[in-house]
């Protein structure tokens, strides 16, 4: 198979025409393939006037793909990836603990190789776990066990599905056709910015877990972790709240996201080795879907097979800090994250048709630990809870959100009435002046990215867009430390600090993958 790079695909292609441009690319003949399959498909739309498709085609040749090669730098011999399953040697089971990406697919590779894991997980099935997060979205009724962020899944079942990645690791691969092996759309393989879509990830997520129980591996929701117990240095058991289980066991990998912050506690608690490190803080911001397409993709917005446009904003300002956006939802909504009482924060999600009213994403602000009140550990913690808390005050005390129109926030004035940008966030939300929640070199630095990202998407800094407060849950405060060779903490053996919420990931998929490296270094030690 030759995988061929760079091939230019009009927006109504088809079958015939992809086989047409592989063949003048590779300067043969048509009838000397076989058959060829996309690879990558990307949207360049630099020129307004000329938006195609950028693919990259795998083809099976009929003749010498050696020689085809040769002649034509723009393609190369393309294997396909293939895993390596290993087998579980002689050890206990392990316990997986938090059911997120990096918790399912550690599971699901310890299942495969026949280790009969244990996952353990503080929140409830994703069914009911729905059902749930919908009463707080319509009610204000927050459940602190089952809610945005804890339940299976994690945090990104109501983050849209979205399968973005800067990771380079092969692995990344094992983890969409594993997506698309459990009920995921088989266009995640190659579209370069892959999404699911929280209605079609549910299901997905719950294929995963019954394969799990299926190979002999055990899943138990509502049971939180609440301590651990070491001897000479080495993981010995593990203490669940329910009903005060002892699960003895020399392996356990913690993926417990970034919002378990009762657990982060218990670990310091434990004095395991954590250290600070950098997040970002800032707002969601809101546009009409239709102004956001058509700044995009010009005359072609409303094309079917672009569907609603992606946006990637950054700029770096003078004062030293970075702007950017982040978890961009075309055609999605915002949404209420809570998973504190009395303490408010928000996402953003899309459904996979991505046709909502509005397009959002994060507007957030780098921060690092010189910005914390204090050299903590948990000083990042400690102060996405104060955000947060005074955002619940902005709101009303009752979980409706505080949201302010750009042009108010770029005058640092409560907003009094909305414009064209009606938000989506429930159960409600409340008038309110931003700059009076975020720290001043926040808030100050998104009013200079708001306008500096006008100039580079038309209809950015509009000032009726709507900014919903406040983003504080974008990645973890704290890293959990843990050697670079098998993975485990730097102190106790046995442990492994894993994906997100130990500091080692940034999304589904780069969490999924720590997930599937820890598993095997678990295999890998159980051989030994």
């Amino acid at each position: 198979m030759i995988r061929v790079n760079n091939i230019h695909l009009s927006l109504d292609y088809d079958d015939k025409s992809v086989r047409k441009a592989v063949a003048q690319q590779l300067r043969i003949e048509e009838k000397s393939i076989k058959s060829c399959k996309i690879f990558r498909r990307s949207v360049d739309a630099r020129k307004k006037d000329n938006i195609y498709f950028l693919t990259t085609v795998d083809a099976e040749l009929n003749i010498n793909e050696d020689k085809v090669c040769k002649k034509c730098g723009k393609a190369q011999i393309a294997r396909k990836y293939e895993y390596n399953q290993m087998k579980f040697g002689n050890a206990p089971s392990p316990v997986v603990v938090g059911a997120g990406p990096a918790g399912l697919f550690a599971a699901l590779i310890l299942a495969r190789s026949g280790a009969n894991p244990i996952l353990i997980e503080r929140g409830r099935d994703v069914d009911r776990r729905t059902a749930d997060v919908n009463r707080f979205w319509t009610s204000g009724q927050l459940d602190i066990t089952s809610n945005v962020q804890f339940g299976e899944g994690g945090a990104g079942t109501f983050s849209d599905g979205k399968l973005n990645s800067g990771t380079k690791d092969i692995r990344q691969r094992k983890v969409l056709e594993e997506f698309v092996s459990h009920g995921a759309p088989d266009e995640i393989l190659y579209n370069a910015k892959p999404h699911i879509g929280t209605d079609m990830l549910k299901g997905t997520i719950k294929n995963i877990r019954n394969e799990i129980i299926e190979l002999g591996g055990r899943v138990m929701f509502e049971t939180k972790l609440v301590s651990m117990a070491f001897s000479d240095n080495k993981l010995k058991s593990v203490e669940t709240k329910n009903g005060d289980e002892i699960i003895e066991t020399d392996n356990v990998i913690l993926a417990i996201g970034h919002s378990a912050r009762d657990t982060f506690e218990m670990l310091y608690d434990l004095k395991l080795p954590i250290e600070a490190k950098p997040f970002s803080v800032g707002a969601r911001i809101e546009h009409l879907r239709q102004k956001v397409d058509k700044a995009q993709y010009g005359r072609f917005a409303g094309n079917k097979k672009l569907g609603s446009a992606n946006y990637k904003l950054s700029t770096h300002l003078d004062n030293g800090r970075g702007v950017y956006t982040f978890c961009m939802c075309p055609g999605g909504k915002v949404v209420n994250a809570s998973s504190e009482e009395n303490r408010l924060c928000t996402n953003g999600m899309s459904e996979f048709a991505r046709n909502a009213e509005n397009s959002n994403s994060a507007l957030l602000v780098g921060i690092n630990p010189d910005d914390y009140e204090s050299d903590h550990p948990l000083a990042g913690m400690y102060l996405q809870r104060k955000l947060e808390s005074k955002a619940f005050v902005a709101g009303g005390e009752n979980y409706n959100a505080p949201i302010q129109r750009v042009d108010d926030f770029l005058n640092n004035r409560k907003s009094t009435h909305l414009g064209d940008v009606k938000p989506s966030i429930g159960p409600n939300y409340e008038f309110s002046n931003l700059n009076e929640i975020l720290p001043e070199y926040v808030s100050t630095s998104m009013a200079q990215g708001i306008v500096k990202m006008g100039k580079m998407l038309h209809g950015f800094d509009d000032g009726d867009a709507v900014l919903t407060g406040v983003e504080s849950r974008s990645s973890s405060p704290v890293r959990i430390m843990r050697k670079t060779d098998t993975l485990e903490s730097v102190l106790i053996e046995g442990l492994y600090p894993c994906g997100e919420g130990a500091g080692y990931a940034g999304g589904i998929i780069s969490a999924a993958v720590d997930g599937i490296k820890c598993a095997e270094k678990i295999i890998e030690k159980s051989n030994k």
